[in-house]
């Protein structure tokens, strides 16, 4: 189910401030101070929760890093933390009949893959915080589509729309449907905000991400 985005048609592309290159130039200034700004306080949480991953499986990577499909299809590495055992990808397949999504997408309710850490961390969004490193890196912006881990190559030619701008930490489709949606309603919630973006179109959405995370609504 996807939740009401009527609001979004409030941002009327023509009257956008700020395009094309002054548009990602503020973008990536704003995301840049943002990050820095608050790196004192992310940095020592990533700490923290690096510290139980950690002692919950001394031998197990405490980090999750993953090839996704970013801007104009291009693959990035991007950081999470772990929250599955550790050989989650391999237990795909074991797992595939418990699928609850149209294929490439992948998700099963109650997934018997993760930790006790890991839902702890889904359920409050803490394993997406070491994309603030992808974000640093150039690879990610605070607002956007969410890269997928499969190529673009699975894409339909219509989603390919969604690569039009640089992949997200959060975007539209996280604080109206979140894990509810399946990949072609995802798809045009992106496709969306692909089409109407602009810098107040993100910082609603970022305030929005808020609400969500604080009643940690539809996490998974």
């Amino acid at each position: 189910m996807v939740a009401d985005y009527r609001w979004v048609k409030k941002y009327i592309p023509e009257k956008r401030t700020f395009r094309g290159r002054d548009y990602f130039l503020v973008k990536r200034s704003f995301d840049l101070f943002v990050v820095i700004l608050a790196m004192p306080i992310w940095l020592s949480v990533v700490g923290m929760v690096a510290f139980a991953i950690k002692i919950s499986d001394f031998k197990a990577p405490v980090m999750f890093l993953q090839k996704r499909t970013g801007k104009g299809g291009q693959r990035f590495l991007m950081y999470k933390f772990r929250t599955m055992v550790p050989n989650a990808e391999a237990l795909k397949e074991k797992y595939a009949y418990l699928n609850e999504l149209t294929w490439p997408d992948f998700k099963i309710s109650n997934d018997p893959r993760i930790t006790a850490v890991g839902r702890l961390l889904r359920k409050t969004s803490l394993d997406e915080l070491p994309q603030l490193f992808n974000i640093l890196k150039g690879d990610m912006s605070l607002v956007g589509p969410r890269p997928t881990f499969f190529s673009s190559n699975e894409y339909k030619l219509w989603h390919t729309a969604r690569l039009d701008v640089l992949p997200g930490i959060t975007g539209l489709w996280q604080i109206t449907a979140r894990s509810t949606a399946d990949w072609d309603n995802r798809s045009r919630l992106d496709i969306v905000y692909a089409e109407r973006r602009c810098f107040s179109l993100d910082i609603e959405i970022l305030f929005r991400t808020f609400e969500v995370v604080l009643l940690t609504r539809g996490a998974r």
